[in-house]
């Protein structure tokens, strides 16, 4: 349970209720539209959300977990969290695990250690990262949080990629398209979706460029495919050509995100260190 009270200030006088929860809180439409069947009341009393709000109004709101759940728990998982408050947890996720389950992986994700972790809460992870990429990844323990923080994290990733980059730093624009006859597997093509990827050389050594990277899209394999596009892959990414004799995964690892501010809780940046087995290739 998640309780907010706001205060309307004199500026927002006679602005309808449900145009002040969206375009002053956050809230989503979806959320709003949840709440008008319950959890919300102006000054103690009911308020239909075409309601105009007064200055000095005061909002409560309570959010309930009604979501039901069928992820099995599993207390035998591990991962590190790196932070978590009433809204969110931030898990540093290890490779060799899931976000979601799926036909393969049905007990032994990340959806499952939460299940574990938080009886009665629903799984809402606000982005995902592949089996083997590493690093943060932050799930909201309700539905506010959800509605606005989503699409409103700042990530940056941390690759390896096999030889040495000639540039300190640029951009990838190539629109990635699902290679026909594969589920999971995309290549650049014209045809595809825009995708964007900014880059920028920390290091070289030993044959490989440690490259922090941020996304202005979030399409499926984006760094993968645009480093391979490049002529550099990560290492260990044989499915866009890169070796693992040397690593066993890609190595791509989610090592620091900007966390919007919420009620009660200023803006953050959370950070988690480059995995061992990235820093060995270096």
């Amino acid at each position: 349970m998640r309780e907010f009270i706001y205060e309307v200030p004199p500026a927002d006088d006679g602005m309808l209720l449900q145009d002040y929860l969206k375009c002053r809180q956050g809230y989503s439409r979806r959320l709003i539209i949840d709440l008008k069947k319950s959890g919300i009341s102006v000054n103690g009393e009911h308020r239909r959300m075409v309601d105009p709000v007064r200055g000095g109004d005061i909002i409560r709101i309570v959010l309930g977990e009604l979501d039901e759940t069928n992820l099995i728990p599993n207390p035998d998982l591990r991962a590190d969290i790196l932070y978590e408050d009433e809204d969110v947890v931030a898990f540093d996720k290890p490779a060799d695990m899931s976000v979601h389950p799926c036909a393969l992986y049905y007990n032994d994700t990340l959806g499952n250690l939460f299940a574990a972790r938080y009886p009665g809460l629903t799984f809402r992870p606000l982005y995902r990262l592949d089996r083997d990429t590493t690093g943060i990844c932050v799930s909201a323990k309700n539905t506010f949080a959800a509605s606005v923080l989503m699409g409103h994290l700042e990530k940056t990733y941390y690759a390896v990629a096999e030889g040495l980059l000639a540039d300190d730093e640029g951009t990838v624009d190539a629109p990635l398209i699902r290679v026909p006859g594969s589920i999971i597997t995309r290549k650049v093509d014209p045809a595809g979706q825009r995708a964007v990827t900014h880059y920028k050389v920390f290091f070289r050594s030993n044959g490989h460029t440690l490259l922090a990277l941020k996304l202005e899209t979030g399409r499926t394999h984006q760094i993968r495919v645009h480093l391979s596009y490049l002529g550099h892959p990560l290492a260990g990414d044989t499915l866009y050509g890169g070796h693992d004799d040397l690593i066993g995964r890609q190595a791509l690892h989610c090592g620091e995100l900007f966390l919007p501010a919420l009620p009660g809780r200023t803006e953050m940046v959370i950070r988690s260190p480059l995995p061992e087995d990235m820093q060995k290739l270096l």
